[in-house]
């Protein structure tokens, strides 16, 4: 007769087994606050002990059964620890007399076939593993759970929010306040690209505008290269009308402003900072000494 799992090996692998299916359907841990959870819970773990106690009775009939000898063996066994016990059956080296009844009836060159059981952990690995991937199917076509989709969608719209919530919070930069700094130039060149490239070009080399990569230009009304950008975008140029007021119209924000701002300073100053890009208009305006 072999000797039973306790009880409370029984609870853990359950309450386990709950938790990893009340997560994979609700996808956060949320339902640890659940009456669901927790009530189901308490039902399995009543069950289990009922169940234990229907064994214990069962368990009882079948030792008056055995014999003297298989009854002080198998309380012999009762001694051992249940994880020392089961160690043992998984790892332990089988006696000659074991192997000598595993032997089946046929070998080669003197080497004999053992018909060995698999190994308990390994069986119970293989079992946990097709119970959770029965369980992740079910989830997975029923349920939102382990769908890129979704969760690209789900940390969007986080994402999203925090960024707006940021910008409510937080307000614009203004001239005053305004710095350059090479992580907004990314950022700037997007703004760049969708708003200024029509007319000063691609990388800002020029066209129906002037070349922003030279260092002559027509409106100086700062006295620092970024600055001056600032006050254009915002403004607009006081002889070009095609230069509008981007910033006083509403079309781009204080932060926007920033960022292209870098981006103008990073393609003159550090991408270009003695002669303008190839292929770039001609100078127009006046030349700058702007200061650092």
């Amino acid at each position: 007769m072999k000797q039973r799992s306790p009880v409370y090996v029984t609870i853990a692998i359950i309450l386990v087994i709950l938790f990893i299916m009340y997560y994979m359907f609700v996808q956060n841990s949320s339902f640890l606050s659940s009456p669901y959870f927790w009530g189901t819970a308490v039902i399995s773990t009543i069950l289990a002990l009922i169940q234990n106690a229907i064994g214990d009775l069962i368990e009882n009939e079948k030792f008056k059964s055995l014999t003297d000898a298989q009854k002080a063996e198998y309380l012999q066994s009762k001694k051992i620890p249940y994880f020392k016990g089961l160690y043992e059956s998984a790892f332990k080296k089988q006696t000659a007399s074991t192997e000598q009844d595993l032997l089946i009836d046929h070998g080669f060159d003197g080497i004999m076939e053992l018909d060995n059981q698999l190994p308990k952990w390994w069986l119970g690995l293989f079992y946990f593993g097709v119970a959770y991937c029965a369980v992740y199917m079910i989830s997975f076509f029923l349920t939102d759970f382990a769908h890129q989709g979704t969760e690209y969608d789900a940390e969007y719209k986080a994402q999203t929010a925090s960024i707006a919530e940021y910008v409510k919070n937080t307000p614009p930069p203004t001239i005053d306040n305004a710095v350059y700094s090479p992580d907004n130039i990314a950022a700037g060149q997007e703004v760049f690209k969708t708003n200024c490239v029509s007319c000063h070009g691609d990388g800002g080399k020029g066209g129906i505008g002037p070349n922003l990569t030279d260092q002559a230009w027509i409106n100086q009304p700062e006295k620092t290269l970024f600055k001056n950008v600032f006050h254009m975008v915002e403004n607009g140029s006081p002889n070009n009308p095609t230069m509008q007021a981007w910033g006083k119209n509403g079309v781009l924000t204080g932060f926007d402003i920033q960022n292209v701002a870098a981006y103008v300073y990073h393609i003159n100053q550090e991408q270009n900072p003695i002669t303008p890009a190839q292929g770039g208009a001609a100078p127009q305006g006046t030349p700058a000494n702007w200061e650092k």
